[in-house]
């Protein structure tokens, strides 16, 4: 009975906490949660890496979310609502994000836009406190305060389909995959304008940064091929040739490799980012989408879009560790801590 109502005071804590305009209730899990959108399900998984189950499922406030993130205290998870459209395509224009308590799991609050800007990459940068939303339709990255939840500004593109989102260390640059155009955006997140606009290809997806901030990675869609932006010059600096066309990626922690997903041979390639050549493949399951690293070094996940599932990478051997179900088009990853 005590624990029933000791429960109770904590989802409470949350739910008001939220209402406040807190970034989120505090998260007492000693280990961090891994979190997964899952598109054909339209919830967020919370899943125990530990352990390797999802301990919970959480419905989102719309149609469809694709990505997410979490605070800095691990309490409150953030999933733009897309929509039901592919990038570019007709279909519904999301207009929400959806907030979620942790501790409870309830979605708390809503963010509205007012009007249908398919939002869809969130990245929560901890040097300014703000998140950041790419904003499709408007061409833009909206700025939110966490605190407030309040939108409070907005970083334009100067381009269409502005999917994804990547930021500096100190998060004074942005770059973001403009996908139909297929180009790449670079932003001063302070001055909060477009510095540059680099040609990649007629279709490109995803982005990533290095450890170092050095070099900007995104996968041309029409060829098996990854470019590779010089952050200095702000120009193209060489390509990578992969085994099949990639898409997501994600640098090791220790910045010596590169890892790509590529989605239609189930596999994630191992770039070696001392000669720009793939050094080996590792086999997953069907569709991988998204990367995330382990804040331990010691492992990678890789959602599986097709087969609901993530797939843990062990990074010493190179290889696949264990398959962890999660939900229907599983997407989206980050760590709530």
């Amino acid at each position: 009975m005590k624990k029933t109502v000791f429960a109770r005071c904590v989802a409470m804590f949350g739910l008001v906490g939220v209402a406040a305009g807190f970034s989120g209730a505090q998260n007492k899990n000693v280990e961090p949660l891994l979190l997964v959108v899952n598109q054909g399900d339209r919830d967020l998984s919370l899943i125990d890496p530990g352990a390797g189950k999802q301990m919970a499922a959480v419905p989102v406030d719309g149609v469809t979310g694709h990505e997410v993130a979490a605070s800095p205290d691990g309490g409150t998870a953030y999933v733009p609502i897309y929509g039901s459209a592919g990038v570019g395509k007709p279909g519904t224009d999301g207009s929400k994000i959806s907030v979620i308590d942790l501790a409870s799991h309830k979605v708390v609050h809503t963010i509205d836009f007012g009007h249908g800007v398919r939002p869809h990459c969130v990245i929560y940068d901890k040097n300014t406190g703000m998140l950041y939303v790419t904003t499709e339709l408007d061409k833009t990255i909206s700025i939110i305060d966490p605190k407030t939840l309040k939108i409070v500004g907005s970083v334009p593109t100067g381009q269409e389909q502005s999917h994804m989102l990547a930021l500096s260390r100190d998060g004074s640059r942005g770059y973001t995959a403009n996908v139909g155009p297929g180009t790449v955006s670079v932003l001063d997140m302070k001055a909060r304008k477009t510095l540059a606009i680099i040609p990649i290809s007629t279709d490109t997806q995803r982005i990533a940064i290095s450890r170092d901030d050095s070099m900007v990675f995104t996968a041309d869609q029409t060829k098996p091929q990854l470019a590779v932006i010089d952050t200095a010059t702000n120009k193209l600096r060489t390509w990578v040739s992969l085994p099949s066309v990639g898409y997501g990626t994600a640098s090791t922690l220790d910045g010596r490799w590169l890892l790509v997903a590529l989605r239609t041979t189930h596999q994630v390639a191992v770039v070696d980012l001392k000669s720009m050549q793939v050094a080996r493949t590792i086999d997953v399951a069907d569709g991988p989408t998204e990367i995330l690293m382990n804040p331990d070094g010691k492992s990678a996940f890789v959602s599986c879009f097709r087969s609901k599932q993530v797939a843990e990478i062990d990074l010493e051997h190179w290889k696949m560790a264990r398959l962890i179900d999660a939900g229907d088009a599983a997407d989206g990853l980050a760590w709530a801590k």
